[in-house]
């Protein structure tokens, strides 16, 4: 079996376990309805992780952002280059994009509303941020990027991957080991394969995220907070085994907010090579 097999193998094995389980797989419709909450300034002061991305881009750069979401990335690097060019297929991430550029006057974003494999972008530079867990195609996926851009690619992910950032919670709700998204480990070799070698550089910063809700405030809270963490307030005996181990899963402060604890330390990794083009 090749690196990308496996690497698809992966990627099919978590939708799968997610359609066993009732939960929706991660898909356009998916994003498009989490779209609210990427909404970030595009003119926010740059963190130390994306002033490290952004020091690949030059002022007259064309930038390409595979499957850019809402812009968390791309419309600060597009305060910073030539023009960019947001290539992302949920509409409802396209549509906060457009709003956010056009709030923050940022008049040289464009979306390009395709499936990365679909798209027509050519760049100098091509970036891709918290993608490659859902790939089942890696293999076209990474050559189209090194096609695409006539300098440099670069993709940033992290280890633990996000969709793992809950797998010890998952496990006590839905009671099965959550299956794993492919992560840089999977990732490299299918670089390898294809006769590219990339620089790998760890991001300054660890993984930091706005809670989605307020922080639980008693038992009843806690246990809806997780079972919303790991779409399994429909799962049966969730909210029960949820409930008889909320010592291990939360810390609590004498009179504050319950807090999760079940979550492991991420710590970034960009990814870069020189493309042949």
């Amino acid at each position: 079996m090749t690196a990308a097999e496996r690497y698809r193998e992966m990627v099919e094995a978590v939708d799968a376990q997610r359609r066993e389980l009732g939960l929706d797989v991660y898909d356009a419709a998916r994003w498009s309805r989490n779209a609210p909450s990427y909404r970030f300034d595009p003119r926010r002061p740059l963190d130390p992780n994306l002033a490290l991305l952004a020091g690949y881009v030059r002022a007259d750069d064309r930038v390409i952002d595979v499957g850019g979401g809402a812009g968390r990335i791309g419309l600060p690097l597009a305060l910073r280059c030539r023009a960019l060019t947001n290539v992302e297929p949920a509409p409802g991430m396209g549509e906060v994009f457009l709003e956010l550029a056009a709030e923050a006057g940022i008049g040289n974003a464009a979306l390009a509303p395709h499936a990365w494999l679909d798209a027509e972008a050519e760049g100098d530079v091509a970036v891709s941020v918290d993608v490659v867990y859902f790939v089942r195609e890696i293999a076209e996926f990474l050559r189209k990027l090194d096609r695409a851009a006539a300098r440099r690619a670069a993709i940033w992910i992290w280890s633990p991957t996000p969709p793992a950032m809950n797998a010890r919670l998952f496990a006590i709700a839905h009671g099965v080991e959550q299956a794993p998204a492919p992560g840089h480990r999977e990732l490299l070799p299918v670089l390898w394969e294809l006769g590219l070698l990339p620089e790998v550089r760890l991001l300054p910063e660890p993984f930091a995220w706005p809670e989605a809700a307020p922080l639980p405030a008693n038992e009843d809270e806690a246990v809806a907070f997780a079972l919303n963490a790991v779409d399994a307030a429909q799962t049966p005996g969730a909210a029960e085994r949820v409930a008889a181990r909320l010592d291990e899963l939360f810390a609590r402060d004498a009179g504050g907010p319950w807090r999760p604890v079940w979550r492991p330390p991420m710590r970034g990794l960009l990814i870069t090579w020189e493309t042949a083009r």
